[in-house]
């Protein structure tokens, strides 16, 4: 966007002494007569910024007027450019790679030390993490309804909503919107989410409520499982519940109690422990591990 390319000439312009129509054509992938224009702009805006012909020459704003970057330490500006990295990730354009490009020209000498902070928040999905964002993203700020075909443990579905938010947690990515379907706000997940799609209908934005994503369970919580694991899978307990979750039986297997609000997803969520686990409680959880063991016994005979 325009107003996006301005704010970033403005920014390489406040942060260098000078550049040159070329670098900035190149770095923000435009031709020349492009920036001249945009400079045009800046200048009728009221930015005082003057040009130079010859060995030396460029663009540069009047001396005086520059950004004072006191207000920012280094350690504030690693922990922007770390927010925007982790962005980056699962970003499908160049807009957060020149957005950081920004806020670093020229600050070499003020952004000490190496980059300590590195993240990942697409995984192993940024092939087709990365597009579904930038759909959901145009679809959110054009107030555009959202289709898509959804994969749920309730079967196969098509959806439309009204994106209002991308929510992160729970190691997951989510979009948040009102569905047409269930007449109510839900969370979709965009790993379950095929042939997403922006239509060409706009709605009117609803008085929204924030998304539910405190630290707490997102459902209630009324199974409870006790079960004893082997030692040899402690590293497992700790990973996903904490060092503190489990107590050393007599024979050093260790009990866990914990709260679950979905049968289905615990009994998967024990299968991946094989024989290094026995369920005590619910007896329900017990008898469908029993019937899977039979059929998977019966299959490999």
């Amino acid at each position: 966007m325009k107003i996006d390319r301005l704010i970033g000439i403005l920014s390489v312009l406040l942060q260098e002494e000078k550049t040159t129509a070329p670098e900035l054509a190149e770095r923000f992938e435009v031709s020349r007569r492009t920036i001249n224009r945009d400079i045009e702009d800046l200048c009728k805006a009221g930015i005082p910024i003057q040009t130079s012909q010859g060995i030396g020459g460029g663009i540069s704003i009047m001396e005086g007027y520059r950004m004072d970057r006191t207000i920012l330490t280094s350690k504030d500006m690693q922990v922007i450019l770390a927010g925007l990295r982790s962005l980056d990730s699962v970003s499908g354009s160049s807009y957060y790679g020149q957005l950081m490009e920004k806020i670093q020209s020229g600050s070499s000498d003020f952004v000490s030390g190496r980059d300590s902070i590195l993240i990942d928040l697409s995984s192993w999905y940024k092939g087709t993490l990365a597009p579904k964002i930038e759909v959901i993203q145009d679809a959110i700020e054009n107030r555009k309804y959202l289709k898509f075909k959804y994969y749920a443990p309730s079967g196969e579905s098509k959806r439309t909503i009204e994106p209002y938010y991308i929510i992160y947690k729970w190691t997951s990515w989510y979009v948040y919107g009102w569905c047409l379907k269930r007449k109510n706000f839900r969370l979709f997940k965009l790993n379950r989410m095929d042939k997403v799609a922006m239509s060409k209908d706009t709605f009117e934005c609803r008085n929204v409520p924030a998304p539910e994503i405190s630290s707490g369970p997102a459902q209630p919580r009324n199974i409870i499982l006790r079960a004893l694991f082997e030692p040899d899978m402690k590293w497992r307990l700790v990973e996903e519940f904490g060092p503190d979750c489990y107590e050393v039986m007599k024979d050093g297997r260790l009990l866990l109690t914990e709260d679950y609000y979905d049968m289905e997803n615990m009994v998967m969520w024990l299968l991946t422990f094989g024989d290094k686990v026995e369920v005590l409680e619910p007896p329900e959880a017990r008898e469908k591990l029993r019937e899977i063991a039979g059929a998977m016994g019966r299959m490999y005979k």
